[in-house]
């Protein structure tokens, strides 16, 4: 089903004062406004790349993780918590300077004897959001465990500096940093979420705030070809239009790269261990012949594959071909593994890949050697 990492996120100046922790930059600037401008302008990035956001995590193992096994949804959001979104309907809502905002702190002890117990923000912080502040910095949830996280940050520092650039023009122009910040997060506010991006509800309030639901990685990937994204690109000197139209097509070229091979060794493994299986354990012909024609409907899939004329074209065959026929086979593969004998079935069952412990000399079956 795939698995993630996370990218942990935060911006410093150059002599280290970090741009999301709201005390230590207030004390520094002596301006109160400073830090609720600074995440004014972090949930605008969000909010206006949220497609490149994205994008940026497209992998054929986030097409099954997203949205379950403990993986955030496709939908992208921020959540800020109580603490700091209370701080910035405060100031999005009143003419007057901001006060301080200082989180409340907690207390962590280790219990070792050699670390003293020290002092952390008790901002909470949701595991079911793509995108959390967790004091002192966010946390891209959503990226795929095989994923180079270059495009990530690539994605997530020109978003932010392109709010900078906004910000800077209308201040250089007079008006003040706190209405800059107001007018942004009234524009933005929608993409923030603090509840429970698990439930059946979120879906459904997202489509109610206009937000995106890309549960295709695929068509995740075509946010690079829109305008606007590529303006964002060019305007930064980050990639020329060429250079971002040329990125779409090798993630789309990687994904159904990644999904040929996968087919491959499915067909081999079906053919070569699968089947001899079965018949050697004396299962019923239906058996043995819907997992024959199961390869059958594979190669079919992987020649569809070859004869789309477009990177894009075969990302989306080969997106079919793993979200169905490969689900469809492997359901075939399923049903007969309960059927033939442990020591006949030649690969590791889910019972023993997830509960025999071959540290301690567990064999994986009567009929394979010790791991």
């Amino acid at each position: 089903n795939g698995s993630g990492k996370h990218n942990n996120f935060s911006l410093a100046t150059d002599a280290g004062v970090n741009l999301f922790n709201g005390p230590e930059l207030t004390k520094v600037t002596g301006k109160s406004e400073t830090f609720p401008t600074v995440m004014s302008a972090v949930v605008r990035a969000v909010h206006n790349y949220s497609d490149l956001m994205r994008m940026a995590i497209a992998a054929p193992g986030n097409d099954f993780r997203l949205g379950a096994m403990e993986a955030p949804p496709a939908i992208i959001s921020t959540y800020l918590g109580e603490a700091l979104t209370n701080f910035l309907q405060e100031v999005m809502n009143t003419a007057k300077a901001p006060g301080l905002y200082d989180p409340e702190k907690k207390t962590v002890n280790l219990g070792v004897p050699s670390i003293a117990p020290f002092t952390v923000p008790a901002e909470d912080r949701n595991r079911t959001s793509p995108f959390p502040y967790g004091g002192h910095r966010f946390e891209f949830r959503a990226v795929g465990s095989s994923q180079n996280v270059s495009m990530v940050n690539t994605v997530l520092c020109s978003a932010i500096a392109d709010s900078f650039n906004h910000f800077a023009d209308k201040i250089e122009n007079g008006t003040a940093p706190l209405e800059v910040a107001q007018e942004s997060l009234k524009d933005s506010w929608r993409i923030i979420f603090n509840g429970n991006g698990y439930s059946a509800e979120w879906p459904k309030e997202a489509e109610k705030r206009g937000l995106r639901n890309v549960v295709s990685g695929v068509e995740a990937t075509q946010a690079l070809c829109d305008q606007k994204n590529i303006e964002l690109f060019e305007r930064l000197s980050v990639m020329t239009s060429e250079e971002t139209l040329a990125r779409a097509e090798s993630m789309h070229d990687q994904y159904a790269g990644m999904v040929e091979i996968e087919v491959k060794c499915m067909v081999e493994m079906i053919t070569r261990s699968c089947v001899p299986a079965c018949k050697s354990a004396g299962l019923t012909s239906s058996v043995i012949n819907g997992l024959e024609k199961g390869v059958v409907e594979l190669e079919k899939a992987l020649n569809a594959m070859e004869a789309a004329d477009t990177p894009y074209s075969t990302a989306k065959a080969a997106r079919v071909c793993r979200l169905e026929t490969m689900e469809t086979v492997r359901k075939l593969c399923d049903a007969a593994e309960k059927m033939v004998p442990p020591g006949v079935w030649p690969i590791a069952s889910y019972k023993e890949l997830l509960f025999l412990d071959f540290h301690q000399g567990n064999t994986i079956s009567d009929g394979l050697q010790k791991v």
